[in-house]
């Protein structure tokens, strides 16, 4: 470690230690309230997450991520512990013991062969969907255990059916017990809904479930010394922790490990596991205001070795959790130690104060799992994909439905194969998809110092996302780079998912990342993530959504006191007698930002011919000139250099300006004309300015830089450029 790093671990080690506290706040009702809700013994939870802390923030790849038991895991521990048990719950924890062991192992491999890329190949919604559905299975078995009802078995439909049963029985109970938990499970509800409303800084420094151990503990000792009663709940409501918790360790049971339902368990955890841990890891480095890259496949292999010393050890498998992270962010953690001292934290806890865990109503830990399960399956979440669009809907109900009615992997499953057939039949092409789904479709290019070009073609989705990734991945986030889908056909959510968090990551590192070229492609709602499918017919361009960088050409206008015109039907027919066009087709012109003299415009063209035809879009500035002026093509040397092939013009040398002459290859055909034109202060600011391609037909210029789809920001600079280029033009004719 050098000394400079060695410095910052140190002055920031006090903030990581208030942070990892923080969390373990959280982490400590969670992990008993998780495990409990997995039919676990509470302790495991909290094994989990001490082991996982420990361990991850060791071997691990990310820097603010926690680790411990989490909430897309209760459903799978759930069906396994009660599948495998066969009447016996206990003997099914063991067995689920030796299944979280091989699932651990599992995750090691994954990590050895780097395919921490999976996350890539899930398309977001279905994700919402599966997380939904795990939201409902929560909410409905910690429900009944919140209104005091501990006996309620069953899948996730019957527990539905039964909760009305449930709350009147809370109501007509004669038994204190059931009343009681039922009323300390709808007071910690409460707590959990109303802490962020209360707007009192000191209040806020515990989370809402702390407080919640906090009331339910305070409760007890108010019965114990200022009633002098016993505890208003028998012991069988409140939480059970071993008198010795090291010498009452649970063990994993591998007496079962060739059994078909054994290794559907492990395969179900192993996969549940990693893609919780892979989406958190994702979602955090979003977070993390340094936006650092976590090394996924090294977290996988981290999280692996935590999960099978953890089954080891008695406790639930280890995976990333977004929640906590999110609070470790807050708190301003700035690596890997905030999750070790979370863990230290929590064992501290567990050895110092084992009494008081026990006074908690399981009903009280029950509260926070079912507020949990309604964040994951909120109405505002169907709301929120139903903006994106219909198809999304649809992937989402279905997903949800399917993982609540079987399994969370033939969820994710059907997920994956509604969405694929979805595109099928939104892009009413099967061929596009299986005639290059193998094929490479992202192209990169370094055009400067510190700049990229990153051009995609066929389609992107969630099926080869991945390279466009790999490519992205390879770009120093300090860099400019302009990625154009103008060749893509079609472009689903979650590239346009992934794509805003790129730009993101991008903005925070002081560098840009501009995607262009989705103006010609369709959209069914004017959500920034809805999948987009290029449009060929001109009157469905108008009532299309202006994308960020329409928005964005938009305000550039309204900067400069122009007017802006997205779609525009006809061809520019201003720029038809330019040299450039005698052996170019122009197509389309659109995205205009319009002066009194000044255009800016994308346009799209073809060149080439039979076979060889290639369509081409590129964004261009036309200014007209109140004088006549001779007609020139100005280009840097080697380019372009096509006038050479279609005219007979030769380069024209200016006398004086050796080095100009050199740099860029000029010609007319009123050699006399372009020799007075290009004055000494003209010269000069061509060569102070950065090289764009120029013509002149007498009565306008027209100049870019590219032979591709400008970012705002070029756009920003090509209007500079023109303007100021105009102007010495005008002060030229001026002084003559």
């Amino acid at each position: 470690m050098s000394s400079k790093t060695s410095n910052t671990f140190t002055s920031t080690l006090p903030q990581n230690m208030f942070s990892g506290f923080v969390v373990s706040l959280i982490a400590l009702p969670l992990g008993l309230g998780l495990a409990m809700a997995s039919e676990a013994p509470p302790i495991s939870g909290v094994i989990a997450a001490i082991v996982g802390g420990i361990v991850a923030s060791i071997f691990g790849g990310s820097k603010v991520t926690i680790t411990g038991p989490g909430n897309g895991l209760v459903v799978v521990l759930l069906t396994a512990i009660t599948t495998l048990a066969d009447g016996d719950l206990q003997l099914g924890y063991m067995y689920t013991l030796a299944a979280i062991v091989f699932a651990g192992a599992t995750m090691i491999l994954l990590g050895f062969l780097r395919l921490g890329i999976l996350s890539d190949f899930f398309p977001s919604t279905a994700i919402q969907g599966m997380l939904a559905a795990i939201g409902v299975g929560i909410f409905a078995k910690q429900i009944h255990v919140m209104f005091g009802n501990t006996n309620q078995k069953g899948g996730i439909v019957e527990l539905l059916k039964e909760l009305p049963w449930t709350l009147y029985d809370f109501v007509t109970t004669n038994d204190h017990n059931f009343f009681y938990a039922g009323i300390v499970g709808l007071i910690s509800l409460c707590i959990m809904v109303f802490h962020a409303k209360i707007r009192n800084k000191y209040f806020q420094l515990i989370p809402a479930p702390m407080w919640i151990v906090v009331f339910a503990v305070g409760m007890s000792y108010f019965y114990q010394f200022v009633l002098k009663q016993d505890h208003p709940i028998d012991e069988a409501w409140l939480i059970r922790i071993p008198e010795d918790i090291f010498s009452s360790l649970a063990f994993p049971d591998f007496g079962i490990i060739y059994q078909f339902k054994f290794i559907a368990v492990v395969i179900s955890i192993t996969l549940i596991a990693s893609i919780e841990s892979l989406l958190s890891i994702k979602a955090v480095d979003q977070l993390d205001p340094l936006k650092r890259r976590s090394n996924a496949n090294k977290d996988l292999k981290a999280l692996g070795f935590a999960t099978i010393i953890s089954g080891l050890l008695g406790g639930l498998n280890v995976v990333t959790v977004i929640a906590r992270s999110s609070v470790n962010v807050n708190n301003k953690a700035t690596n890997k130690s905030a999750n070790f001292f979370h863990a230290i934290f929590l064992l501290a806890f567990l050895l110092l104060f084992q009494t008081q865990l026990q006074m908690i109503p399981v009903s009280a830990l029950a509260a926070i799992l079912v507020y949990t399960g309604y964040k994951l399956a909120a109405p505002s979440n169907l709301l929120a994909v139903s903006h994106v669009g219909k198809d999304q809907l649809i992937v989402f109900i279905i997903t949800l439905l399917t993982t609540i009615l079987t399994s969370l992997i033939l969820g994710i499953l059907v997920g994956i194969v509604t969405t694929f057939l979805l595109h099928l039949i939104i892009n009413k092409d099967v061929f596009l998809f299986f005639r290059n789904i193998f094929k490479q479709n992202v192209l990169m290019f370094k055009e400067g110092e510190t700049s990229y070009y990153v051009s995609v073609k066929n389609f992107s989705s969630f099926v080869n996302f991945y390279r466009l990734k790999n490519q992205l991945n390879l770009i120093p986030e300090t860099e400019n780079v302009v990625v154009d889908f103008s060749r893509c056909r079609f472009v689903d959510n979650t590239v346009m998912e992934n794509m805003n968090t790129y730009l993101e990551k991008f903005e925070a590192k002081n560098g840009s990342l501009e995607v262009v070229g989705l103006d010609l492609h369709g959209s069914e709602t004017s959500h920034p993530f809805a999948s987009r499918r290029i449009s060929h017919k001109p009157k469905q361009s108008k009532s299309l959504s202006l994308t960020r960088r329409q928005t964005n050409l938009e305000s550039i206008a309204n900067d400069f006191g122009w007017k802006y015109i997205p779609y525009k039907e006809e061809s520019l027919a201003l720029i038809s007698d330019f040299t450039y066009f005698n052996t170019r087709q122009i197509q389309a012109t659109k995205n205009f930002l319009i002066n009194q003299n000044d255009t800016v415009f994308d346009v799209i063209f073809t060149e080439g011919a039979f076979i060889a035809l290639q369509q081409i879009r590129a964004t261009m500035f036309y200014i007209k000139v109140e004088h006549k002026i001779p007609e020139f093509t100005l280009d840097k040397e080697g380019v372009f250099e096509f006038v050479k092939q279609y005219t007979e013009f030769s380069d024209i040398d200016i006398p004086g300006h050796p080095d100009f002459s050199k740099r860029f290859y000029l010609s007319g055909t009123d050699e006399s004309g372009v020799l007075s034109f290009f004055t000494d202060d003209i010269i000069l600011f061509l060569e102070s300015n950065d090289y764009y391609h120029i013509e002149s037909n007498k009565k306008g210029l027209l100049l870019f830089k590219k032979e591709r789809l400008a970012s705002v920001k070029e756009v920003k600079a090509m209007i500079d450029f023109g303007l100021r280029f105009e102007k010495l033009i005008k002060d030229k004719y001026a002084r003559a």
